[in-house]
């Protein structure tokens, strides 16, 4: 049996409202938890009850078929007249003697009725019967026989090993791969029903996809850019689940809904002022950011100008509260990660001079704890976590270690393992549901290996077991308590979902049980049609045929698929000109100046005209009417003419 989450309530317990939830949720009368039952506890409830019951029904007849006995037994000796005084001493003999084997008897076991009777035994038949009357009126399920017993005691010490053994509870028999691209997959976030996750990485992409609604194929249903030209570095669903924090490489964190349309965006802050808590924003690259466990609406981002801040939804245009990491001499130091505690009172920060900072949510001037070397200076440390109780801390360094830490004695680590080689800043550690394991991946050079998923037991932090997932690093780890399930981003742009069918809920089981849907080529019908048998034909409408038939009529015809012809190779040939050259000339040429091939008489194409313009002058005729002499044309002479007319010298020559 699974045990409950802290949050849940068993059908045993009684409900109480929760003023947190309430405000977590952002409206009074909110607070009443739901109840969950455990079906095996009410059946195995159910048999005893059942027992019991039949129990109480034998006693209570074995009572009245005992009273009925005495009842017969007296009558029986008011009827039967003493014979002699010795007898009746011997029957009082016998009487004692019977009271005092059936006290003793009873004491041993109080099912035998048999010997508290009184007077002579009853014949056999007498006895058997109601035994057989009492064995006929049992209600419910008989007990079960000791052998059955046995077995099931033996199953309980089953379980209670699998229960003491935490890697028999990772859900590693089954995965799924989820193509994001092909860069590193830098962040993932899970709502907290599990119905979708949400991919991003160092391609500027986000991808939603939704297990109830995919198929075999593990398609995204929804890919955006909510950040331009920025890599997204973390991704969080709220505690609500209607929100996602987008934090990138740039200084202004945003905020969308479940669909991917904006809802709010962080306003930048002024980098000419020196004290970074006079500016409404950060003014450098943001780093990663989370949501508040118990408040809607409120989350925090650290950045590189040396602060942590906390934000309202409601109120983009300015920071809530701001938190400025210092070193033991007061200067400033960069955050390149934090995170809240599981009840949200703590903020806890890793800074890049190696420490760790935790404030208290509401004093922001010191804070309440301060390591500076939990880590090697100078390298980033990627995550830091809380354990579901909120007493441990597990710490991931960018010197290829893994810490831990109790806050309540935050002076040295619990325990620390080394060999885990990292080379993204922004590498996971995470704490499995039941507390008992943490899981980190591990970092590897391109084709020198593949990328690990480590878990180590929480009690003695040994290494108990690794994955191998893929041969690019692991850089996201993600197991969600409700599912069940280990989501993982590698640096080859691929999400990997790994599941158990018997331990894990939901998620990619939904997916995987799917067939993957063919694709249409074309809509059978490209619009409504009403099928009318019985109308007037002159109110008929023709027959609706599907497009795949035309489609193959239309590949039959040969104008209308005729193949288009290709571009022109060169300086271009049978009126066409070469798509070769930019230039204008190129371009009036290509346009104006393609069809050369007129063949027709310019003079014919003018004086096709003249006699219109003769009959109905309008254009130059009237326009020097008044200005312009009349034309006389010199008449035409013949040859012959020409020749008489021609001076001597002229003719001598010829």
């Amino acid at each position: 049996m699974e045990r409950p989450a802290p949050s849940e309530v068993t059908g045993s317990d009684v409900s109480v409202p929760d003023p947190q939830l309430a405000v977590t949720m952002g409206f009074t009368g909110f607070g009443k938890k739901a109840r969950t039952f455990d079906l095996e506890a009410m059946f195995e409830q159910t048999r005893r009850t059942a027992v019991e019951r039949s129990r109480k029904t034998l006693e209570a007849r074995e009572k009245e078929e005992e009273m009925n006995r005495e009842k017969e037994l007296r009558r029986q000796n008011e009827d039967i007249e003493p014979t002699s005084s010795g007898s009746n001493v011997a029957r009082d003999c016998s009487k004692s003697s019977s009271r005092d084997t059936s006290s003793s008897e009873s004491e041993e076991s109080s099912n035998s009725s048999d010997d508290e009777l009184i007077g002579p035994p009853l014949p056999l038949k007498m006895v058997e019967e109601p035994v057989n009357r009492m064995e006929e009126d049992i209600l419910g399920p008989l007990p079960p026989p000791l052998g059955e017993e046995v077995e099931e005691d033996d199953d309980d010490d089953g379980d209670s090993e699998e229960e003491e053994n935490p890697v028999q509870k990772i859900p590693d028999s089954h995965e799924i791969t989820l193509k994001h691209g092909t860069k590193t997959v830098s962040a993932l976030g899970l709502d907290p029903s599990g119905a979708r996750l949400v991919t991003g990485g160092y391609d500027y992409d986000v991808k939603f996809w939704d297990f109830a609604g995919m198929d075999a194929s593990f398609k995204a249903f929804r890919s955006l850019q909510p950040c331009e030209c920025h890599q997204i570095k973390s991704l969080q669903y709220s505690n609500t689940g209607d929100m996602i924090l987008v934090v990138s490489g740039s200084s202004q964190a945003k905020v969308i809904d479940r669909d991917g349309f904006e809802v709010m965006e962080c306003i930048k802050g002024d980098q000419y002022i020196v004290d970074m808590a006079n500016t409404k924003g950060h003014t450098a690259m943001l780093h990663t950011g989370s949501w508040h466990p118990k408040i809607k609406g409120e989350f925090m981002t650290c950045s590189n100008d040396a602060t942590v801040r906390t934000w309202d939804v409601e109120n983009p245009k300015k920071q809530k509260n701001v938190f400025k990491p210092r070193t033991m001499q007061g200067k400033k130091v960069i955050p390149t990660t934090c995170t809240y505690s599981r009840d949200g009172n703590l903020i806890a920060a890793a800074c890049q001079n190696g420490s760790i900072q935790i404030w208290d949510r509401n004093l922001t001037v010191h804070p309440k704890f301060h390591y500076k070397q939990a880590h090697d200076p100078g390298t980033d440390t990627s995550c830091v976590a809380f354990s579901y109780d909120g007493n441990v801390l597990a710490s991931r360094g960018g010197d290829d270690t893994l810490k831990l830490w109790d806050i309540r004695q935050f002076n040295k680590p619990l325990f620390s393992a080394s060999g885990l080689p990292t080379m993204f800043p922004m590498t996971d550690c995470c704490f499995s549901p039941d507390d008992k394991l943490i899981v980190t991946g591990t970092s590897v050079q391109r084709g020198c290996g593949s990328g690990k998923l480590v878990f180590f037991e929480r009690r003695t932090f040994q290494r108990v077991y690794e994955i191998d997932i893929t041969d690019a690093s692991v850089v996201r780890c993600l197991w969600h308590p409700k599912l069940n399930q280990i989501m993982v981003g590698t640096g080859n742009g691929l999400a990997k979902v790994y599941y158990d069918p018997n331990k894990s809920q939901r998620g990619a089981k939904l997916c995987v049980v799917k067939t993957q849907r063919k694709a249409k080529q074309a809509e059978t019908l490209t619009q409504d049609y009403i099928i009318t048998p019985h109308a007037l034909p002159m109110f008929r409408e023709p027959r609706q045929r599907s497009t795949r038939k035309q489609l193959e009529k239309d590949r039959l015809d040969p104008l209308k698929s005729h193949k288009p012809e290709p571009p022109v190779a060169g300086p271009g040939r049978g009126g066409r000109v070469g798509t070769h050259g930019g230039t204008l000339s190129s371009y009036i040429v290509k346009n104006i100046a393609l069809d050369k091939t007129d063949d027709s008489n310019p003079r014919e194409a003018i004086l096709r005209h003249a006699k219109a313009a003769e009959d109905n002058p309008y254009w130059v005729s009237p326009a020097y009417s008044k200005t312009q002499p009349k034309t006389m044309f010199a008449q035409v002479e013949s040859d012959d003419e020409e020749t008489k007319n021609e001076p001597e010298w002229k003719k001598r020559k010829i």
